[in-house]
């Protein structure tokens, strides 16, 4: 019984190891208007329940629906939800949704709850989105019984997950690390960011300083129209790399990971830099071979974070991640035989829901119309007798047979 319930939830994904975080951004829908756009299509397409999460590098759909989830329906969906799409953005995130059903549908939301299945494993954020996602959605009256369900164990997973491993301190990515990195040296958000460079790195490290509330990028890389593109997603400007040596615009932090075969920030393009500042500033070089002239260090007063450093940390922090992903399988592992005795009990409960009513009627119709005769010939204090009797036998009628009823299908999912 629970399996077939279980059976109808899906997840279609559209996430950052299939798309561009700009296409998965054609998705986002603001929250004040999920609902006239949301409602609509949870009742022409018969879904029970719905549920949208929204992040800067995923947008996921979870509903629960008796009707067969494939291709048509997927075409079918997005077409509806969003009308404006054209035709080869539709193709494309058709062809490349993530599908998921049942239990694996629950695996999923676990690993996206506990940061597994993050561009940056270990970072907390995610299972507050998850579910703030969940109490909007369920506000707005979109999900039901099974949601609730699935969204507090997966929730109670995740905080179990970063309670009981080292995930969340633990990166081994170099650009995990540097963004730690960057975040205990507390950089106010007003800083002014130099990224030198427009590959996946700084396009990773970028979108992640404009999550967490930075603003202010200046893009520089040998072909201006990848500067510029970046700097369309980010709101900041782009320059030829050429043009680096004459930025008068002063800087806070520099982020520099290019393909350069020697060092292209020399001492001459640092001064150029700083316009005369004086103070510290701070240099995150992710390239190899360095970006950053080692001469710069004996110069002037930089926090410097440099490549190796970074994968000095990264090895160290190697065998503990993977001791800790295996603790976290183990956890999940625990969470899914939890969640599927959970499921079961929810699902006798539904099914019982009626056995107290029933019973209650049963005790009236038994005192008022099959007895009443030989009730109202008692005397008042065998007649309050007799009503603390039945009052005892309905209650433990009612809960004795649940809980034998849980026990017995718990025992035999």
């Amino acid at each position: 019984m629970a399996k077939e319930v279980l059976n109808n939830l899906h997840t279609i994904a559209f996430t950052h190891r299939k798309f561009e975080v700009t296409k998965v951004g054609l998705l986002h829908i603001p929250l004040d208007e999920q609902f006239n756009r949301l409602s609509p299509i949870k009742r022409s397409f018969s879904l029970q329940e719905l549920l949208m999460l929204s992040t800067c590098n995923r947008v996921e759909f979870s509903f629960v629906t008796d009707e067969t989830v494939n291709l048509t329906f997927m075409v079918s969906f997005l077409s509806a939800l969003y009308p404006e799409m054209d035709a080869q953005d539709l193709r494309a995130f058709v062809v490349h949704v993530e599908h998921y059903q049942g239990m694996e549908a629950v695996d999923h939301a676990m690993s996206v709850a506990a940061s597994v299945d993050s561009m940056i494993i270990g970072e907390r954020e995610i299972i507050t989105q998850v579910r703030q996602a969940y109490e909007h959605c369920a506000t707005l009256g979109l999900t039901g019984d099974l949601m609730r369900i699935v969204n507090r164990h997966v929730v109670e997973t995740a905080k179990k997950v970063y309670t009981e491993t080292s995930i969340a301190t633990k990166p081994v990515s170099v650009v995990s690390l540097a963004y730690q990195q960057l975040k205990k040296l507390h950089i106010p958000l007003e800083a002014r960011f130099l990224l030198v460079g427009a590959g996946v790195t700084n396009t990773t490290m970028g979108r992640f300083l404009k999550k967490h509330g930075y603003r202010r990028f200046t893009i520089f890389n040998r072909t201006l129209a990848k500067a510029t593109t970046l700097a369309e997603e980010f709101g900041g400007t782009a320059y030829p790399l050429t043009d680096l040596k004459n930025y008068i615009s002063g800087f806070d932090v520099i982020i520099t990971c290019t393909g350069a075969n020697h060092p292209i920030i020399t001492p001459e393009i640092y001064n150029q830099l700083l316009q005369g500042e004086t103070q510290s500033k701070t240099v995150i070089d992710m390239a190899i071979p360095q970006d950053l002239d080692p001469r710069i260090l004996d110069q002037y007063p930089v926090k410097h974070i440099s490549v190796d450093r970074l994968q000095k940390i990264s090895n160290e922090n190697l065998q503990e991640r993977s001791k800790s992903l295996e603790a976290v399988e183990r956890i999940f592992a625990e969470a899914r035989a939890s969640f599927e005795e959970v499921l079961q009990i929810r699902q006798v409960e539904l099914a019982m829901r009626e056995v107290p009513e029933q019973i209650k009627r049963i005790k009236s119709d038994a005192v008022n119309e099959v007895f009443k005769s030989e009730i109202n010939a008692l005397d008042p204090q065998s007649r309050e007798v007799l009503e603390r009797v039945l009052g005892y036998v309905e209650k433990k009628y009612i809960a004795g047979p649940m809980k034998l009823a849980k026990e017995i299908l718990v025992k035999h999912a």
